[in-house]
């Protein structure tokens, strides 16, 4: 009599894995986290589907009418239901330019938030492996930075580039400077964080074991330590991504950001609060409550994910 031998069962999909994890079931035991999340992901397909699902387009001037401008929202008086919320003093959707204005904005966002992890995590990785007058170099350069507020920073970075630009049309290099400003302003507590988890991972015996055998040390770096640094790094991200659309709304708001041939949300904000007063309110209400909206969202979902990568707290 023949036994059939056991079969091993059948290997569960990533999919499965994620629906039983922990991470998973923490955010669907939070109601405000998973409103969170669904606002985030409403602002990001607009955003990428813009081109294709929003009702004008704010960039082609053969569909912009002047003659259509400040029109009130359409359940106002001598509204238009073309314009769900309105339009601008240029006649532009204000739906519209607020998803391709989200668009702008969230791009410039993960774009400085990624050069600034970048940076932050290749600094921090060095000065805490390699410690001695490199990490209190670095480390230095760290503290100076931050005596200065971000956005005074950013400041700085956007007017030194830009004049060393010269003649160069600002409108096609407003974006690379935005993003580069964000990046050098937020590397920071990239590095500090990095650093801190980096000098106690360097101390376990798999790193010393590393050592023994001759791996040289950015291959350690790379390949041991940081896959071990990278929990409290999603997390800084993500707070970050909220902060970076803020500075980048701040400094379009002060006019050193996107030009309004490019409007992003600080942008439409700052173009309609001339008109704010003379009650055309809908420039800058609607474009502002986006503003909060998506910021308060993405914030939240940074502190959720602070709480479920945290083991203390499970």
């Amino acid at each position: 009599m023949t036994v059939a031998p056991d079969r091993a069962p059948p290997a569960r999909g990533a999919l499965a894995r994620a629906l039983e994890s922990d991470m998973w079931w923490s955010f669907r035991r939070s109601k405000i986290t998973m409103l969170a999340g669904l606002v985030t992901a409403v602002f990001l397909l607009g955003a990428l589907l813009a081109p294709w699902i929003a009702p004008h387009d704010p960039f082609n001037p053969a569909t912009i009418n002047l003659l259509e401008s400040l029109t009130p929202p359409s359940w106002e008086e001598g509204g238009d239901a073309r314009f769900l919320l309105g339009t601008d003093d240029q006649g532009r959707d204000i739906l519209s330019t607020i998803m391709f204005g989200a668009r702008i904005s969230l791009a410039v966002g993960f774009a400085g938030v990624m050069l600034a992890a970048i940076l932050g995590i290749t600094l921090g990785l060095i000065a805490g492996y390699a410690g001695g007058a490199v990490d209190t170099l670095i480390m230095r350069i760290a503290d100076v930075q931050l005596t200065f507020p971000v956005i005074l920073i950013a400041l700085l970075i956007d007017g030194t580039v830009h004049a060393l630009l010269g003649g160069i049309n600002r409108e096609q290099t407003a974006i690379p400077v935005l993003v580069l400003a964000i990046g050098l302003s937020f590397w920071v507590q990239y590095a500090r964080t990095v650093r801190g988890s980096t000098m106690v991972e360097k101390r376990k015996e798999y790193v010393q074991a590393a050592r023994l055998i001759g791996i040289r040390p950015s291959l350690i770096m790379l390949r041991h330590v940081l896959p071990n640094v990278m929990g409290p790094v999603l997390v800084i991200a993500t707070i970050n991504l909220a902060l970076a659309v803020i500075t980048e709304a701040t400094l379009s708001f002060l006019g050193v950001g996107i030009p309004p041939t490019q409007p992003s949300l600080g942008t439409m904000i700052r173009i309609g609060q001339d008109f704010l007063f003379s009650g055309e309110w809908w420039i800058t209400i609607f474009p502002g409550v986006a503003l909060a909206a998506l910021v308060l969202a993405v914030n939240l979902l940074g502190d959720w994910l602070r709480d479920a990568l945290n083991p203390r707290l499970r």
